[in-house]
């Protein structure tokens, strides 16, 4: 028979080996907000973490978090732009070691750049800079100029090339790039549209760069609220052409855009298994994509997904299910965006680990999913609970390694209800 001794033993043992690690954690601001389709909106430069988001103002702000002792600085970027979540900005470093970041508002016709000379000195990004980057020429094959959503990304392997991409002309994915750390730039080239042209199709993109060579490319049909189904794709960019997941070319950049249907396919939707949105993208160790997207049976509960491509073809593994949308809906009104999900993001450096939000007794709370067989089962850790708010849109910032302390960033929601009405802050926490 056990003893009460042994029983007492076994239970401190349970308990001391679910206590969580060293962590420190705080609030970067209390007045910011950011959308998921602008990215890096968070990079590791040196010992330092530099993002930034909305305020309820409207204006853009950049903090830099120092990782060692947690001292934070904040620049203004852009005073009383426009109150919307999908303009929060976004950053890559330059060949010459400075910072840029880059933003837009949200269906209008401007794109804004900022430069910080010393990213370990005095935190001042310079004043913002009007980039003009639409052509003519392709306005009138893709009748629709806005811009929405910013995504820079630096290859050492092109002379330190930086391309950007968004949602521009068309109402489809944009590219434009610099070859002198972002002075000037090209004008802005449609990459992806389907045949007929429709604009009113908008497909909505992800993108993760190796810094090296290579950017991975992730994206939909549409806007899950909009298409009928809604599937996921895959391609990459690697010196001047894209190729499908096989490596096999699809389009130079003379020859683009290409349609959806001629990269690789991850996810084909159907009414049944649901509409999908891709949450974020990364790699293996092998340069191997990596995808983290929903699927949405229903629109009161959204799947969260794992996608890895091998030589054998895509592993597709449910992660779990998350729950209905976070915004609080106004009672007698019906959800504009019911398929706004908690949020999910990919390690930069170790695929196997994904930070998630999903709703727990009623609120959207963070936890750590590792898993260590191509996402068949997940060891998880809590990283908030019991809370008031909810916690939602999870971001690791690019350029954190493996070996290195893990830092997250997320939103608190004390509101809500749409992405122009809002009082959200942004808390961290480094995982030592």
């Amino acid at each position: 028979m056990t003893s009460k001794k042994n029983i007492l033993g076994l239970l401190t043992l349970l308990f001391i080996g679910f206590q969580p690690l060293s962590q420190d954690s705080g609030y970067l601001t209390k007045d910011g907000t950011w959308c998921w389709f602008s990215d890096p909106r968070a990079i590791k430069v040196d010992d330092n973490i530099i993002t930034g988001w909305v305020k309820a103002d409207g204006s853009i702000e950049a903090r830099r978090l120092n990782i060692e002792n947690q001292a934070v600085d904040s620049s203004e970027l852009y005073f009383m732009l426009e109150r919307d979540d999908h303009d929060n900005p976004a950053f890559t470093t330059t060949g010459n070691g400075e910072v840029i970041t880059l933003y837009t508002r949200h269906i209008r016709k401007d794109l804004f750049i900022n430069r910080l000379t010393d990213p370990a000195g005095e935190f001042e990004f310079s004043k913002p800079e009007f980039i003009h980057p639409m052509d003519p020429k392709e306005i009138e094959k893709f009748p629709r100029p806005t811009m929405t959503y910013a995504n820079p990304f630096r290859l050492e392997n092109e002379n330190n090339r930086i391309y950007c991409f968004g949602r521009w002309v068309g109402f489809k994915p944009n590219m434009i790039w610099s070859d002198d750390d972002g002075k000037t730039w090209t004008k802005s080239k449609v990459f992806i549209t389907n045949y007929p042209y429709n604009a009113n199709n908008r497909p909505y993109v992800k993108y993760y760069s190796d810094g090296k060579s290579r950017i991975h490319i992730t994206f939909t049909d549409g806007h899950p609220r909009v298409e009928p189904t809604n599937s996921v794709y895959y391609a990459y960019y690697e010196n001047g052409s894209f190729y499908n997941a096989k490596g096999e070319s699809i389009s130079t950049m003379d020859q683009i855009p290409f349609e959806p249907k001629d990269a690789s396919i991850v996810y084909t939707s159907n009414p049944e298994q649901g509409r999908a949105w891709v949450a974020d993208i990364g790699q293996d160790k092998k340069g191997k994509p990596v995808i983290l997207y929903t699927r949405s049976p229903t629109e009161q509960n959204h799947e969260y997904w794992y996608a890895r491509y091998t030589k054998d073809g895509w592993i597709d593994q449910k992660i779990c299910d998350s729950g209905p949308w976070f915004p609080q809906t106004p009672d007698g009104r019906k959800e504009w965006e019911p398929h706004y999900f908690g949020g999910m993001t990919i390690h930069p450096d170790n695929a196997n680990v994904v930070y998630l939000s999903r709703q727990i007794d009623g609120v959207f709370e963070i936890e750590r999913w590792e898993t260590k067989d191509m996402g068949k089962t997940w060891s998880t850790e809590t990283i908030t609970e019991n809370s008031e708010f909810d916690n939602v849109r999870p971001y690791l910032p690019r350029g954190l390694k493996a070996k290195e302390d893990e830092v997250v960033l997320w939103m608190e929601n004390q509101k809500y209800i749409h992405y122009t009405n809002y009082h959200t802050s942004i808390k961290y926490l480094i995982r030592k």
